[in-house]
């Protein structure tokens, strides 16, 4: 194991989790520890009190160094937020060479000014992904060098977000003090763990179910097609069903993963609540504990389905979706989503890494174990360093490491 160990960090709203992983000589990546805790001052994934999120990843950092008996002196990050968006780009240039052949300067002169994205100053780039290249903006293609055109133009996926609240998020991992030596979206680590080659060939909606906030991701011939968030997650489907049934949320977050589903509601006997502390008790209709929680989840993958279509790409998913994250273990959720989007749905898990037991080995842990192949990939195809963004949030001098 040349490779140094890779500590990816993601600070969700229900779960702070820590990995390190170490490449084997197979390709493999080998997670070696982990460090996990229920999240505190954070909310729909964002820092909302910077002193206990800081204690919180402490405390997770702490774990995943005495299980892994590896110093953490820095960590790559997800971030995710409401507020991040994907916006498309198209850069054109005119082909500099005589005789109409396109070289590399060219495209690279392309995709700088695809990358050259106009955003309101409040707001920072994430990724930059290259889509699609055009030649005389008719003939679509893979590589344009060595061809002839006129002009070339590149299409350029930008997932972007309010600098402000990306800076909070890096800051409360500072503050431990450890570094933060790369930033990803969180949906795309996600997609990077639990997809396949050829599931992104295909065409493949890949949705990430957090607890406050849903991650998407699409894919259409090989290529990041669309991506964003949704400020909804599993905590607002508990919130529904505590107010529907005057219940306190803990017991609601208990009733919904024991007894709640999204699928056909056939009804039943009632679930009958036990005493705690100062909450008497009570009875719930199961049938209308199933159309709470049916109501919210299906108002949330109904506002994914809108987006993919608005992005006309239904007819590129040829793979059907894919959910993950730690709410993709709802009941009844994978045959609700078949039917809302009219296409084969499965549950996706980490793939390609090992170590991980049972109990660790679920949806609600692909976005940190993506995080985590995602560092070894920029540092095998030695990326830069991503000086655009930290350097932007904190004007200091880029951290070490690689990025793609």
């Amino acid at each position: 194991m040349a490779q140094a160990p890779i500590v990816g960090l993601e600070i969700g709203t229900s779960k702070v989790i820590a990995l390190v992983g170490e490449m084997r000589d197979d390709g493999v990546v080998m997670i070696t520890g982990v460090g996990e805790r229920p999240s505190t001052g954070i909310r729909k994934g964002e820092i909302n009190d910077l002193a206990n999120a800081t204690l919180c990843v402490q405390s997770v950092l702490a774990l995943a160094e005495e299980r892994s008996n590896v110093e953490v002196r820095e960590v790559l990050l997800a971030v995710s937020g409401g507020h991040v968006q994907g916006l498309i780009n198209h850069g054109t240039v005119p082909v500099i060479g005589g005789d109409g052949g396109i070289q590399a300067d060219d495209v690279a002169d392309a995709l700088e000014v695809a990358r050259a994205v106009n955003l309101p100053p409040e707001r920072e780039v994430l990724h930059t992904i290259s889509q699609y290249f055009y030649i005389d903006d008719d003939t679509r293609v893979t590589n344009p060098e060595g061809l002839s055109g006129a002009q070339l133009s590149v299409d350029m996926l930008a997932i972007h977000g309010v600098r402000n609240r990306l800076n909070n998020t890096v800051r409360a991992v500072r503050n431990v003090p450890v570094e933060v030596q790369d930033v990803a979206f969180s949906g795309l680590c996600s997609a990077l763990s639990v997809l396949t080659a050829e599931q992104k060939r295909n065409g493949v909606v890949v949705i990430d179910l957090g607890g406050g906030k849903t991650d998407y991701v699409v894919y259409a011939e090989g290529v990041v097609a669309a991506a964003g968030v949704i400020g909804v997650g599993g905590d607002h489907v508990t919130n529904d069903v505590a107010l529907a049934f005057n219940i306190p949320t803990a017991q609601a977050e208990v009733l919904k993963r024991e007894s709640g589903t999204v699928g056909a509601s056939a009804g039943g006997a009632d679930v009958v609540l036990a005493p705690e502390g100062s909450f008497a008790g009570r009875s719930v209709s199961l049938k209308d504990l199933n159309t709470v929680m049916h109501a919210r989840v299906d108002e949330l993958l109904t506002m994914i389905r809108r987006r993919v279509a608005q992005e006309d790409l239904m007819h590129h998913v040829g793979a059907g979706v894919v959910l993950t994250g730690g709410s993709a273990r709802t009941s009844g959720i994978v045959g609700m989503a078949e039917g809302l989007f009219e296409m084969p749905c499965r549950v996706g898990k980490p793939r390609n890494v090992d170590g991980l037991t049972a109990a660790v080995n679920g949806p609600e842990y692909a976005t940190v174990s993506g995080l985590v192949q995602y560092g070894f990939k920029a540092a095998r195809d030695q990326s830069p360093p991503l000086k655009g963004l930290l350097g932007r949030l904190f004007g200091g001098k880029p951290p070490r490491g690689g990025a793609s």
